[in-house]
């Protein structure tokens, strides 16, 4: 009862900053530098491949947009695409069929409005038709290399509950904790560095605590050790 008591107490409790950069520092240390492991030649290509990425791998992403970015090698082409072409390319990543309206939307968006370039800001870009914080903070921080927020992918939810950077389980309250948890220096690496652990250790239903390099700090590793 009483260590059911205490697990309880630590479960409630979110890491100070310093435990939370000793994380972030644990991780880089095992991971090293995080790429964009989605495929893309330019800013316009990178938003395409966020946008088919939600329920789907990035591997099966990238199958696709191989075949997707040459029959539609501009925004303008994809503006224009059939959509029942474009689903016989995009099915293989799920939810084809809200995901055709998101892809020709957008392209007409940004041709009618931006003369076909990317914006590069949070507020113009989750204006566009199937995008939110979470792919405007990954275009605008690997297509621009401007950092404005961390992108909150399942993820980044995930890890960031699990090790003790919030309570919270909504991902735009979930990215204001880190932002007040991390100085901004940090925050182009959390989404990569969490991305690796949670493939890697950090995975949904069997994490592997005792492998772990920061299993001394995370908070709940206590229930997967004891």
């Amino acid at each position: 009862m009483n260590k059911w008591h205490d697990g309880m107490k630590e479960a409630l409790k979110t890491l100070t900053k310093e435990q939370a950069v000793k994380v972030l520092k644990l991780l880089e240390e095992e991971y090293g530098e995080q790429t964009m492991s989605l495929k893309y030649e330019s800013a316009w290509q990178l938003l395409i491949a966020v946008i088919l990425s939600a329920q789907c791998t990035d591997e099966r992403v990238n199958k696709v947009t191989k075949i997707l970015f040459k029959k539609y090698p501009s925004i303008k082409a994809l503006a224009n695409a059939d959509k029942k072409e474009l689903i016989s390319i995009i099915k293989p990543t799920g939810y084809y069929n809200s995901k055709a309206n998101y892809l020709i939307k957008t392209s007409k968006f940004l041709v009618k409005k931006y003369d076909s370039k990317i914006p590069k800001t949070i507020e113009e870009l989750v204006k566009l038709p199937g995008v939110g914080r979470k792919t405007a903070n990954i275009v605008l921080n690997y297509a621009h290399n401007i950092i404005k927020g961390i992108a909150v992918d399942t993820h980044v939810k995930r890890l960031s509950y699990r090790i003790g950077f919030t309570r919270n389980k909504n991902p735009e309250k979930i990215e204001k904790d880190l932002m007040n948890l991390f100085n901004k220096k940090y925050w182009g690496r959390i989404n990569g560095l969490l991305i690796a652990h949670g493939r890697k250790i950090c995975t949904a239903k069997n994490p592997k605590c005792k492998e772990c390099v920061i299993n001394k700090i995370c908070l709940s590793a206590f229930k997967f050790l004891n």
